[in-house]
């Protein structure tokens, strides 16, 4: 790969929005698509459409406010085309740094006030840690060892916005929309991605899919093997066990074809399967250099068969990898995975493949804190979905320009000539302090140039992977 100067990466950035934007449907389109999309990649304090609009037309705030809205809000163009137009570009320049090697399921979600946000309930927030009125989402990205990029992102409806007619309507939410668990949900994103060009890889998810034994039996039915978290409790049959055979047939009704239990033959937890492991079954191995050190664990891996609801099903459940991570000193196993990848396949290949996961965190940490994926401040579905398709179509872009160059590359800095804020602007309905931060802001956090013309350039940080903290 060369290291020389690539062309001025403003006209990149033009080309690739010409580029995609043939995904949107309508020429008149083209032009909102650049705008929006420039506002997502500058260092604005808030991402949703009226702060663009300031930083975007400043003596046109209005006019360029109501383009902007009625594109994200209301135009009728395909989530779905777009996402795929920015996997066309960005895939071929991430794999010319290495392959994809996962396809990585995951959720987020964004804490909101109030009730009439499409979605929005009470639940589990991970930006919080807890359970509190929030949005949910399902995506899954696909992932090299240096990049990654969302290519399914869908909202989690809870079941009392689908029962609810009155909510669905007022928030657009489609009549196609059935309630779906969330792993139905990446089920359904998964299957949808077989049915592209990109090479099918490893599904890579937490405990909260992992558990869920009808995803991992969906997961099979793709063809797709997978490395997935589970939890402790999960119930396993430890290796040279597995359920016992149906009863012999005694000439009456049908013949017996479901496996059998007893008292003294039954399947185990995973963590108690993990205490009865010798010493020796763990092993030190190193699976990436972090920020500031080597990571490294305990690991043990053992062939088991899954032993959760065995007993309402015929088949007889395959052998698969049981890969436990129990750090030294600790009390008991941090992590459990199950995988189905071949019995050949080495610890430290195992563990690499678990470890992956991770990068999720990076694409999630990226979209929020830079592009803006959690500051739409819409109400409806269709505005919902579009703000997060472009905020990967400009996170899609960050990530083809990262992989232009090595890992250990230049630190690049995209530059949008733009006029000039004018001093004070805050948006509607702000405090009195709004206008003073904004400007305090931007005098001490971004790098601010000027052209010969007397318009202001604003420069925002693209880091290379190495520079990111988990």
């Amino acid at each position: 790969m060369t290291n020389a100067p690539l062309p001025n990466i403003e006209a990149r950035f033009r080309a690739y929005a010409e580029k995609v934007s043939t995904a949107l449907g309508h020429a008149d389109r083209v032009e909102p698509f650049r705008a929006y999309c420039t506002g997502l990649l500058l260092p604005v304090e808030r991402k949703s459409v009226e702060p663009m609009a300031a930083q975007l037309a400043p003596g046109h705030v209005s006019a360029k406010h109501q383009s902007l809205h009625h594109f994200v809000a209301q135009a009728s163009w395909s989530d779905d085309a777009v996402m795929r137009a920015v996997l066309d570009y960005a895939l071929p320049k991430m794999q010319s740094q290495g392959p994809i090697l996962a396809w990585i399921v995951d959720d987020t979600g964004f804490s909101k006030k109030g009730k009439h946000s499409v979605g929005v309930a009470r639940q589990y927030c991970g930006q919080l840690g807890k359970q509190d009125n929030c949005q949910c989402v399902v995506s899954v990205s696909v992932a090299t060892l240096h990049a990654s990029l969302p290519v399914g992102y869908r909202l989690y409806v809870p079941q009392e916005w689908i029962a609810d007619r009155e909510r669905r309507t007022r928030a657009g939410i489609p009549e196609e929309i059935a309630f779906q668990t969330k792993p139905e949900i990446a089920l359904e994103q998964l299957s949808a991605l077989t049915k592209m060009d990109t090479p099918k890889e490893v599904v890579l998810a937490d405990a909260g899919y992992g558990n869920d034994s009808e995803f991992r039996r969906g997961v099979r039915r793709l063809h797709l093997s997978y490395v997935v978290g589970i939890q402790k409790s999960t119930k396993v049959w430890a290796p040279g066990t597995e359920p016992l055979p149906p009863p012999e047939y005694s000439g009456c009704g049908r013949p017996p074809k479901l496996p059998r239990r007893s008292l003294k033959h039954t399947p185990v937890s995973a963590l108690k399967l993990a205490q009865n492991l010798p010493n020796s079954a763990y092993q030190t191995i190193v699976w990436r250099e972090g920020t500031t050190k080597i990571l490294s664990s305990r690991f043990a891996t053992v062939r088991v068969r899954e032993g959760h609801r065995y007993y309402w099903h015929s088949d007889r459940p395959s052998e698969e990898w049981l890969l436990i991570e129990w750090p030294e000193g600790d009390p008991e196993p941090a992590k459990y995975w199950f995988s189905n990848l071949e019995a050949a396949i080495s610890p430290e290949k195992l563990v690499d493949t678990a470890k992956l996961w991770w990068r999720i965190e990076r694409d999630y940490q990226e979209l929020k804190q830079e592009i803006g994926l959690g500051h739409f401040e819409g109400r409806g579905w269709r505005g919902f979905h579009h703000h997060a398709t472009l905020c990967i179509a400009a996170y899609g872009f960050l990530v083809a320009e990262r992989s232009s160059f090595p890992p250990s590359g230049p630190d690049l800095r995209p530059a949008f000539t733009l006029p000039q804020i004018p001093e004070g602007w805050k948006p509607r309905g702000a405090s009195p302090q709004a206008g003073a931060t904004y400007s305090i802001f931007h005098r001490h956090h971004k790098k601010e140039t000027h052209d010969h013309s007397g318009k202001q350039s604003v420069s925002m940080p693209l880091l290379a992977p190495d520079q990111r903290s988990r």
